[in-house]
């Protein structure tokens, strides 16, 4: 059968192209990190928007896992519950619960699962012996707290348990983040630390990575017109972001050349969205992430790789969102997600 580092190296490569397919950081050099499922929204809004924002202020828990500083009292028992639906048999799925804490402080736990489905396995010689799972779970613990009456900071402690195949590794990160959010102007700004930490538990002798970030976000609603634009900007640590693409792109054999040029890596940094809010119920959505784009350049994709659409919907008690994008022709993906108060279905 295979060896242990090869079945590892399998598993783990399956679920990061699985990341990377979403929008999340593709490292280079030696750079290379685990645990980039951290990097796939769990927001139906921000995957509409591009797959990045800190800065929407919007009656969905569901945001928070983008930045701790929006969580507040105003999430008061309200429940979120997250699906998205990938290629293969790979689901990913989750829910998160809202609890005020005082006039200026609120507290939510989540639980997060990331399926990949099921894995042929074979012996070096090629014959195959089977099949194997792989998956990855975060339970999260967020508290904020209201600093005035237009900044907020909080905080996120995470414990990530990753099972693949008989493998098992586990790690604790930690995100901060503060918000600054002034309603006269519609103006909202962020700064987040994500994924501080590291591995507890190695799956073997090799300590893997957590992907920290540094990220910075604003959002900006017009006056004139029911229109809110953002721009985010994250992979802060590098400015180097280098990726490849074929040389003759109508030969799909063709050499690959690595690109790394000034516009490229400024462009790899931003991910920027325009939301449409005729009413305060309702949001419409489009998000651009540029790399997502130029990670599928070695794949097939069109001219809809790196955009993303969706929309949502409250109703009474109940909000409703859902989103699309396909990063290259193989694969289109889908997220559904749900909130309700407790307290109003209690009316």
């Amino acid at each position: 059968m295979l060896t242990t580092c090869s079945k590892l190296r399998l598993t783990v490569l399956c679920a990061a192209l699985v990341s990377c397919s979403l929008g999340a950081r593709a490292d280079d050099g030696n750079r290379t990190t685990a645990y980039n499922f951290l990097e796939v929204p769990v927001s139906s809004h921000v995957y509409a928007v591009g797959g990045h924002n800190l800065t929407i202020i919007d009656d969905d828990i569901n945001l928070v896992e983008q930045n701790p500083a929006l969580l507040g009292p105003e999430f008061d028992h309200q429940i979120g519950l997250n699906y998205m639906r990938y290629i293969g048999e790979t689901n990913f799925m989750g829910a998160r619960y809202g609890q005020g804490v005082g006039e200026h402080g609120a507290f939510a736990v989540g639980l997060q699962y990331y399926g990949y489905g099921n894995m042929t396995e074979a012996q070096a010689d090629g014959t195959i012996t089977g099949t194997f799972s792989a998956s990855d779970i975060a339970f999260s613990l967020t508290y904020s707290h209201d600093i005035s009456d237009n900044w907020r900071g909080g905080a996120t402690l995470k414990y990530l348990y990753s099972k693949y195949a008989e493998y098992t590794a586990g790690a604790i990160a930690a995100d901060l983040g503060v918000n600054y959010y002034n309603p006269d102007n519609g103006v909202s700004l962020s700064l987040v630390l994500k994924n501080l930490g590291g591995q507890v538990k190695k799956f073997t002798d090799y300590k893997d990575n957590v992907p920290w970030d540094i990220q910075l976000g604003f959002s900006k609603t017009l006056s004139s017109i029911p229109v809110r634009l953002s721009a985010t900007a994250y992979n802060l640590r590098y400015w180097h972001l280098p990726y490849y693409e074929p040389e003759d792109k109508n030969n799909s054999s063709s050499s690959l050349v690595e690109k790394d040029e000034f516009a490229s890596n400024l462009f790899r940094h931003l991910v920027f969205g325009v939301e449409f809010l005729p009413t305060d119920n309702v949001y419409f959505g489009i998000g651009y992430n540029y790399k997502v784009r130029t990670d599928m350049s070695t794949y097939k994709r069109d001219f809809l790789s790196g955009f993303s659409a969706g929309g949502g919907l409250r109703v009474k008690a109940f909000g409703f969102g859902v989103a699309l994008a396909r990063p290259h022709t193989g694969a289109t993906t889908f997220m559904f997600n749900l909130t309700t108060s407790v307290g109003e279905l209690l009316k």
